[in-house]
Parts: C-alpha cells; sequence; structure tokens
C-alpha cells in the first residue's frame, strides 16, 4: 500500500512495522526501509529484500529521542549528554550496548548499538508520533546508491514491502556515523563516517560537552 504523508501516516506505519511487516518511508536524510527491530522474522526479510550480508548490523531508529532515553535506561550520563547534544538530527550514533537490546538489528555484535532519532521538520512532521522504535537500514539494494526521492527507490522494494509512505524529495546525504562506545570511560568519540551533518558541527556539539 502506498500512502502520503498524512495525519494517519505515523499510525499507519506503526501498524506495519508492530504487525510483522516491512515499509518504506522518507527520514530526515534519505529514504529508508523499516520492520520490528525485536522480529528476527521481519529482519530476515528486510534484509533478503535489499540483498544485505546477514552479519551486518542496522541502526535502531526511535521517533522521539525521549522515548530512546526511556528505553536505553542503563545509558550513562556523558552518553546522554552527548545525545541530547547530536540528536534529533542526522547522524547515526555506536553506542555501547549492555543489556543487548534488539538482537536482530545488532546481529553478529550484540555489544553494540546504532542509533537514529532524525530530526522531522515540515510535511516529516506528521511521522513524530510513530512511537515505536523500528530497525531501519537506507531503501536501496545493498551497495547501491541511497534514494532521493521515491523514484529512485528500487521497483523490487517497493513491490515487495507491505507499506511505501511517499516523502517528496529529501535531502538525500546519508547520517553521519559517530562513535560513542569510548566515551564514558576514555572520553573520546570518532566519526566513522561522514555524512549530512559536517564534521565540524560534531566537533563543536561534542567539544561543549568537555
Amino acid at each position: 500500500m502506498k500512502v502520503t504523508l498524512d495525519d494517519e501516516a505515523a499510525e499507519r506505519l506503526r501498524d506495519c512495522v508492530t504487525a510483522g511487516g516491512v515499509a518504506v518511508f522518507p527520514s530526515d536524510t534519505v529514504y529508508g526501509v523499516c520492520c520490528d527491530p525485536d522480529n528476527e522474522e521481519a529482519a530476515r526479510r528486510l534484509y533478503a529484500l535489499k540483498g544485505r550480508p546477514s552479519g551486518r548490523a542496522c541502526a535502531v531508529m526511535f521517533f522521539a529521542l525521549e522515548d530512546a532515553l526511556d528505553v536505553l535506561d542503563d545509558l550513562h550520563e556523558s552518553e546522554c549528554e552527548a545525545l541530547h547534544a547530536l540528536l534529533p538530527g542526522p547522524v547515526t550514533v555506536l553506542l555501547a550496548n549492555r543489556s543487548q537490546r534488539f538482537a536482530p538489528a545488532c546481529r553478529v555484535d550484540p555489544s553494540t548499538l546504532g542509533l537514529r532519532v532524525p530530526a522531522f521538520t515540515g510535511a516529516l512532521e506528521a511521522l513524530a508520533t510513530v512511537g515505536v522504535p523500528v530497525l531501519q537500514s537506507s531503501a536501496n539494494l545493498s551497495g547501491e546508491p541511497d534514494a532521493r526521492t521515491l523514484d529512485a527507490v528500487p521497483e523490487r522494494l517497493l513491490e515487495s514491502v507491505d507499506l511505501v509512505i511517499d516523502g517528496g524529495e529529501l535531502p538525500g546525504t546519508p547520517s553521519t556515523v559517530i562513535d560513542l562506545r569510548d566515551l564514558d570511560e576514555e572520553h573520546r568519540w570518532y566519526v566513522l563516517r561522514d555524512g549530512a551533518l559536517p564534521r565540524e558541527r560534531v566537533e563543536r556539539a561534542l567539544a561543549a560537552l568537555a
């Protein structure tokens, strides 16, 4: 089913994911594909549709920072401060997954969790109330370019998922990936992939915590 962003978009996405489905949706960076991060069967289906290597992790996306902090209640103070400085925003942060949550997303490295909390503006704000986390990856075939528009999402994905949400044209640059796993004990962090949030803005945000 293909729908546009409207007042019911968040409810439709939530219902699809909680029912075990797979959806294509717009984010603050590129189009993504998502499912329930605790549903291994749904995760395997998503991986198969993308042709993604089975051991490669996906991020878990929350649609509000408060929801993420409520669930990730074992984060240390320095990590919470860093998340408040960076999120919501076009970044993926790697955290120590002390409680080994969301195994279908973490795959072969249950000690690490990738976290996304998008910054929704304009029409995309319709998705801000989804209220449940999702396992998410870019809506492309593994190794292929990211999709800025729905037309750029491979037909193989669009025809095989349970829900498609059209969010129009997106910025098109994938998220910046920041490793915070050494933040608490060693007070260090690393940019692993340059992306939508420039490195200098990451440095300014995290330097303010020192």
